[in-house]
Order: structure tokens, then sequence, then C-alpha cells
């Protein structure tokens, strides 16, 4: 896929970037965020310094971030249990 020039701002300052034309939106999106977060921070808090809100709302964005928990299918890993168990059952069954 072909990358492209993008300028995103994040906290008042302009990044150029070169993204991959299926990312452009994702980091659009990633911006936006990261620009709601420190200004909700800048008009709740008394903290001026942009540096300081920047850190704040990477903190805050990484715990809501490990929050998610994807789901995993163990399914397939069941199913080589059951049969090994299986198998070893069936084993000690001819020993007996």
């Amino acid at each position: 896929m072909a990358k492209q020039s993008l300028k995103v701002v994040v906290a008042g300052r302009t990044y150029p970037l070169s993204v991959e034309e299926n990312e452009e939106e994702k980091v659009k999106k990633a911006a936006s965020d990261i620009n709601k977060a420190v200004k909700l921070l800048q008009d709740n808090y008394a903290v001026k310094d942009m540096q300081d809100l920047l850190a704040m709302t990477a903190l805050q964005l990484a715990v809501k971030e490990s929050k998610k928990t994807p789901e995993v299918d163990h399914s397939e890993e069941i199913k080589l249990i059951e049969n090994e168990l299986k198998s070893l059952s069936d084993e000690l069954d001819e020993l007996s």
C-alpha cells in the first residue's frame, strides 16, 4: 500500500507524518482523541503546562487501553488437552 503525507495537530503543534492510506483515519482519530483529552484536563484542572497535560493524557489513554481485554478463543487448546487426557486415560485402563 502507498504511503501518504499527513499533518496532524496534537496539543497545538503540527506533526508531519507518513502513513499508509488505510491508517489515515485511525491517525486522525487518535489525534482528535488526544486533543479532546488534553482539553478536558485543561478545563478541569489548574495544570497549564502542555507537557504535563500530555503526560496525564498519555497515562489516561494507556490505562483505558489496558482495560480492554481481547476475548481469546481457547477452544482448540481445550480440545487438544481433552484428547491428551482421553489418551492417557485409555493407556491407564489398558494397564489395569
